[in-house]
């Protein structure tokens, strides 16, 4: 563990066009090279398309998409006597959104295809309806910490 001060939470303000934190959020994952505006360009498209093939507020379906691919549980590697544990943690609620977010983003990078906008508009269609890589990584990573459930009592 860190010994160092923790720094403060900054508070995520909501993005300008549908005033949610989770888009802004979002957004904040996707950028690249500090380029905000391009990031966010890309996002809104991307939220167009799911609203033209869904026929759903594009904001219900991302809301549904990061709801699905948030873990509950995850595993994180304590050393314990020589040996190193893959150890079963709760997430906290905050934590947990910040995973699924860059899951999601990753799955969507990962994917197959030329132009960010469908991958992303693809990845939370197939996120909100529980399918794509998104959805497997946090299948995966419950798995893990259902295996190592027997190391759960190392937990500080």
């Amino acid at each position: 563990m860190s010994r160092r001060n923790t720094p403060k939470k900054r508070p995520v303000t909501p993005d300008p066009v549908y005033q949610s934190r989770l888009v802004s959020m979002l957004a904040n994952r996707l950028l690249k090279s500090g380029k905000k505006a391009l990031a966010q360009k890309i996002l809104y498209q991307a939220m167009e398309k799911v609203s033209e093939s869904t026929q759903k507020d594009p904001l219900e379906v991302l809301r549904q998409a990061v709801l699905q691919v948030t873990p509950l549980v995850e595993v994180k590697s304590r050393r314990v006597g020589g040996s190193t544990f893959q150890v079963p943690l709760e997430v906290n609620t905050e934590r947990g959104t910040t995973l699924g977010l860059r899951w999601l983003v990753d799955a969507a990078r990962n994917r197959p295809g030329r132009e960010m906008v469908s991958k992303l508009a693809n990845e939370i269609i197939d996120a909100s309806n529980q399918t794509g890589n998104a959805t497997r990584k946090r299948e995966e990573t419950h798995r893990m910490a259902e295996a190592n459930k027997a190391f759960a009592q190392f937990r500080f």
